[in-house]
């Protein structure tokens, strides 16, 4: 009987869990260039760009994992056009650079971009004390 009762727990957390597996429209990711490897801990804001009042409103806010990456930004819609618009990445690094004692010109970086479609869109940076690049990854 307990076997049958653990069976039944088993599967019907599965099916639960499958059910509320959601998709994420952006990702983002952060590689520190000087020492080749991902950068975790480090907070980051996505602020989308209302056109009626012309201001940068908070979306959410994640730090990456110890992969440097951040896979859960903008819950997918297939069919809406809701997560269409400007947006702002802002990616918290002076942090990042003083627990390294290493001195850093940018104490953080912002990204701009556009979302025009259903698309996933990842947006990373790779970075160094004095300089960084974007690109519109896959």
């Amino acid at each position: 009987m307990k076997k049958i009762l653990y069976l039944f727990f088993v599967v019907f957390f599965t099916i639960v869990y499958a059910q509320e597996k959601k998709e994420f429209q952006l990702s983002s990711h952060i590689l520190d260039i000087t020492v080749g490897k991902p950068v975790e801990n480090v907070e980051v804001r996505l602020e989308k760009f209302d056109e009626t009042i012309n201001q940068w409103i908070a979306v959410s806010k994640k730090q990456t994992d110890k992969n440097g990456r951040i896979g859960d930004f903008l819950q997918k819609d297939k069919d809406s056009k809701s997560n269409y618009g400007k947006y702002k990445l802002i990616f918290l690094t002076e942090e990042y650079y003083k627990n390294k004692n290493i001195e850093s010109f940018y104490p953080f970086i912002e990204v701009v971009f556009q979302i025009k479609d259903n698309q996933h869109y990842h947006v990373p940076i790779t970075l160094s004390p004095f300089g960084y690049s974007t690109y519109r990854g896959s």
